[in-house]
C-alpha cells in the first residue's frame, strides 16, 4: 500500500525567486495568510474567507503579480497547523499544484513570558519564519505531519466513532444510577437484556415502586441506551468484517489480522493500533514511541536532573490501548520474554512502581507489535491462538 512519506525539507532545490512561500492561519471566521513573494524583502498578509477556492484564487492573483513584476513563479509552498482543518485542505492543495506541509503544533517554539501577546498576525508570521527555517534545513524546527490519504482517514471514522459511542453508553448508565442512587434503588443493571423487566420490578426500601416521572425519566434513557448499542453492534460488524474476507484486500487488512493471529490482540486493538499508527511510515522505534507519546521526558539543566514520565503528546487513542493490551499481554503471554522482562524488574513491588513499569511495557510491546506487521519477527516466546 502506498503511503505518503515524512516530509523533508528540500533546501537544495528551494529558488526563492521563483518560489512563494506562505504560512495559513486558519479559523471558523477568517483565515490569514503570510506570504514571502520573490523580490520583495518582507512578508505579505492577507485576510480572506475560510475557504479552499477564495486561497487558491488569491494565489493566482500573487503569481499573476509577481509575473508582472519580472519574477514567474515555478513553485508555491504552503503551511497550516494540524488541527481544525484536519488535512482536506492539504490534499485540495496538493491536487491544484500547491506543495503543503501541515505543522504539528506541539512541536513549534513558544513564548515562554507569563504574558505574551497572541493575534492571528502573530501566529501567521510565527508559523512563516517557522517553514522558511525547516525550508533551510535547520535542525529541530518543528515537526511536519504526513499527510494521509483519503481512504486511510475513511478507515478511521469506525473505530472512532466507537469510542465515542461507548462514552455516550457509560454516560447513559451512569445517569440512570444516579437517578436510581436517589431513590435508595441498587443492583440496576441497565447493559442486560432484561433492563425493562428489571425496571418494572424495581422497588424502593419502603416498598413502593419507583416514582412515576423518574420512571419515565429513565425510560427514555433506555429508548437512548437500546438505539447506542444498536449502532455500537453495527460498527462491531462492520469491523470484524476483516477478518471474515477470504483474503486481505490491502496492507492494512493484512496487519489487522496478523495481530489477531496473537493472544491477548483482539480486533479492536489490532484495528486501533494498524488504523491509527502502523499505516503511518516510521524511520525507528524511537518515532514510534514519540508518536504515541510513550517517549521520556528528562529534565537536565546543570546540577539538575529529573526524569518527567512519558510525554503524552502522541496518539492518545494508541497510548490508551496499549496501557490497556499491556496487562492483557502479562495474562495471557506469561512465558513471552517481555512478560519474563517486565516479572524481574517489579519483582514483588507494587503500586506505584507496577503502574510505572507498565509503561515501560506498553512501549517495548508496541515496538515488537510494530516489527511484527512490518517485518514478519514474532515477539520472542510469544504464542499464537489456536484454530
Amino acid at each position: 500500500m502506498p503511503q505518503s512519506k515524512r516530509p523533508a525539507p528540500t533546501s537544495t532545490t528551494l529558488n526563492y525567486d521563483s518560489t512563494i512561500i506562505g504560512a495559513l492561519e486558519t479559523s471558523e471566521k477568517k483565515w490569514v495568510l503570510a506570504v514571502q513573494l520573490p523580490g520583495v524583502k518582507r512578508h505579505t498578509r492577507h485576510v480572506l474567507e475560510p475557504t479552499g477556492k477564495e486561497l487558491v484564487l488569491l494565489i493566482e492573483r500573487l503569481k499573476s503579480r509577481c509575473a508582472a513584476a519580472g519574477h514567474p513563479v515555478g513553485r508555491v509552498i504552503l503551511t497550516y497547523e494540524a488541527g481544525r482543518e484536519a488535512f482536506w485542505l492539504a490534499r485540495f492543495l496538493v491536487r491544484r499544484g500547491i506543495e503543503v506541509h501541515v505543522m504539528q503544533p506541539s512541536s513549534l517554539p513558544v513564548d515562554r513570558r507569563a504574558r505574551r501577546a497572541k493575534t492571528d498576525v502573530i501566529d501567521v508570521e510565527m508559523l512563516l519564519r517557522t517553514l522558511m527555517a525547516w525550508l533551510r534545513g535547520e535542525p529541530r524546527v518543528c515537526s511536519m505531519v504526513p499527510i494521509p490519504n483519503e481512504a486511510d482517514e475513511e478507515a478511521r471514522r469506525a473505530h472512532r466513532e466507537r469510542e465515542d459511542l461507548t462514552r455516550e453508553r457509560v454516560s447513559i448508565v451512569n445517569k440512570i444510577d444516579a437517578i436510581l442512587a436517589t431513590l435508595g434503588v441498587k443492583g440496576y443493571r441497565a447493559l442486560m437484556t432484561n433492563r425493562r423487566q428489571q425496571l418494572a420490578a424495581l422497588r424502593q426500601p419502603d416498598g413502593n415502586p419507583v416514582p412515576q416521572a423518574a420512571r419515565a425519566r429513565i425510560e427514555r434513557l433506555l429508548d437512548r441506551l437500546e438505539l447506542v448499542l444498536r449502532q455500537i453492534k453495527e460498527v462491531e460488524v462492520a469491523r470484524d468484517a476483516v477478518l471474515k474476507k477470504p483474503a486481505p484486500a490491502n496492507e492494512p487488512e493484512r496487519m489487522i489480522r496478523s495481530l489477531v493471529n496473537l493472544r491477548s490482540i483482539g480486533s479492536e486493538f489490532a484495528t486501533i493500533l494498524v488504523r491509527e499508527a502502523f499505516v503511518r511510515p516510521f524511520a525507528n522505534r524511537r518515532a514510534l514511541g514519540s508518536y504515541v507519546g510513550l517517549a521520556g521526558t528528562p529534565f537536565s539543566s546543570g546540577n539538575s536532573e529529573r526524569e518527567q514520565g512519558i510525554s503524552k503528546d502522541g496518539n492518545r487513542r494508541v497510548r490508551k490501548a496499549m496501557i490497556e493490551l499491556a496487562w492483557l499481554w502479562l495474562r495471557w503471554q506469561p512465558d513471552s520474554a517481555l512478560s519474563a522482562w517486565f516479572r524481574e524488574r517489579v519483582g514483588k513491588a507494587g503500586g506505584r512502581i507496577r503502574k510505572i513499569m507498565i509503561v515501560a511495557l506498553a512501549r517495548k510491546l508496541l515496538v515488537a507489535l510494530w516489527r511484527y506487521v512490518r517485518d514478519g519477527v514474532i515477539p520472542e516466546r510469544a504464542k499464537m491462538k489456536t484454530a
